[in-house]
């Protein structure tokens, strides 16, 4: 009998017999049979992964081809680009020509820097690597700015010769013209921040990592300007002009100007003047205010018409006024000044003044030859006078005195037609044309009409009238 031995993947087939009558079967173990090589399973799940890697990765890189600030930053995350371009600056050489004879300096010395991360955030918002129509775009520019004082220490180091520092204008008081005036600012040179931080723009967007500027040395204007000055004096003095303690819009307490110089204090702050007061100064004059700004009201006398219309104000009225609380004076002009305001409102109680009128008129009686002056209504002075005589006679009506003259040569036209000329014709009183009450030294023959129609009366009685009438005083002539 015949059996089919099978060797594990042999294919192999043996007959096996003993003692030559009989045959013996053997089972050979079996082994499990060899598993299928899945391999493009494999490359399948390869090729998956790799195609979600650069999906992800299209969500977080910025696109191939962008710049920005020169620096190549595609397949870069934001943070990556910004580390690049940060290096970027601070590597960046600058060889000072000129007078800088070739010496180096970098970004890093000079405090240069960009927007760094905020460019680098908005290439990646404009230009996200998963957007293929982004790839390849226009470079992204970045403008450098410069620390100014890194990059002036640096520039003077390395170029010291170029530097000479500027001086600025002043404001001083001058005490011979009790003014302020301005001294004027001087140049100085050094080497130009700004535009070397222009240029270091240029090279950057260029993509160069150094580049050439010259040392040589510029004008540098003085922080504080002729101009500034200027103004400033023009604001002191203005100030000056006004400076003061008022009630209202008088102002009550003047400040020389030299006294008001001696509480302020100008100085430069930041590129501009700050204008300071002393409190302490000002309070010694806040002690006086007591004695010039208290009074007792001060009644008015005036003049009127017979419509009450003021003519004249013998005695101006004042105002009684005491002052109030100063103990917060001192510190708040003080603070006014320093703002530019000259003028201290004080606090003051008033008390009004009453007012007296006087209605004044003067009387010439044609009949009587003779002149009344009333005040009021009540008889102050009476006296005998000349009035116009024959052709001339003087105008009857009611007027007013309408001009005043202490003296005059008088000329005129006689009842014949001649001229006459009365020279140094005292204390006139016009009021009605060419009449007028005056007084007469070329005759005393008062009570009797003489005149050629103005009222003639003794120089003592004229003077009188002269001062105790006023423009518009009215008079009455009449029989």
């Amino acid at each position: 009998m015949t059996d089919l031995i099978s060797g594990p993947g042999t294919g192999q087939s043996s007959t096996d017999s003993s003692d030559g009558d009989s045959q013996h079967m053997e089972w050979a173990p079996t082994e499990p049979a060899p598993r299928r090589r899945r391999l493009g399973l494999w490359i399948g799940l390869g090729t998956g992964a790799l195609a979600l890697a650069a999906a992800a990765a299209s969500l977080v890189l910025i696109a191939p081809g962008t710049t920005v600030a020169g620096v190549p930053v595609g397949f870069m995350t934001p943070g990556m680009a910004a580390e690049a371009i940060n290096a970027r600056v601070a590597a960046t050489e600058v060889e000072l020509t000129g007078a800088g004879d070739g010496a180096r300096v970098d970004g890093a010395d000079l405090g240069a820097a960009v927007d760094a991360s905020g460019l680098t955030e908005q290439a990646f918002s404009e230009r996200p690597m998963w957007n293929l129509g982004a790839w390849m775009g226009d470079p992204i520019t970045a403008e450098v700015t410069l620390d100014p004082t890194a990059a002036d220490r640096t520039l003077r180091a390395a170029v010291p010769a170029s530097f000479t520092a500027p001086t600025d204008a002043t404001v001083v008081f001058d005490d011979t013209a009790k003014a302020y005036t301005a001294t004027p600012a001087v140049a100085g040179t050094g080497i130009s921040v700004d535009a070397l931080a222009e240029q270091f723009t240029m090279a950057l967007a260029a993509g160069q990592d150094s580049f050439r500027f010259s040392g040589d040395a510029t004008e540098v204007p003085a922080e504080i300007t002729d101009d500034l000055a200027a103004g400033t004096v023009e604001k002191l003095n203005g100030m000056l002009s006004t400076i003061g303690f008022y009630v209202g819009d008088e102002r009550t307490v003047p400040v020389a100007p030299e006294v008001a110089a001696g509480w302020l204090t100008v100085a430069p702050v930041d590129g501009r003047f700050e204008i300071s007061a002393d409190a302490a100064g000002i309070q010694s004059v806040v002690d006086t205010l007591p004695e010039l700004v208290n009074r007792e009201p001060v009644n008015a006398r005036n003049i009127v018409d017979s419509d009450g219309k003021v003519l004249k104000a013998l005695t101006e009225g004042l105002d009684g006024r005491v002052l109030g609380d100063t103990s917060a004076t001192a510190a708040g002009f003080a603070e006014k000044l320093a703002q530019g305001e000259a003028a201290f409102a004080l606090p003051v109680t008033s008390t009004p003044f009453e007012a007296t009128n006087l209605f004044r008129r003067v009387e010439v009686d044609l009949s009587e030859q003779r002149t009344y002056l009333y005040e009021n209504e009540k008889l102050v002075k009476s006296w005998a006078v000349s009035t116009g005589a024959g052709a001339t006679p003087t105008d009857k009506g009611r007027f007013r005195v309408y001009a005043q003259l202490r003296t005059q040569d008088m000329r005129g036209s006689n009842a014949d037609g001649s001229k006459y000329v009365t020279e140094n014709v005292p204390f006139i009183s016009y009021f009605n044309g060419d009449e007028a009450l005056h007084g007469t030294y070329w005759h005393s023959n008062f009570g009797t009409p003489m005149s050629h129609g103005c009222v003639n009366m003794s120089i003592d009685s004229a003077r009188f009238v002269y001062e105790w009438a006023t423009k518009g005083t009215e008079v009455w002539v009449h029989d």
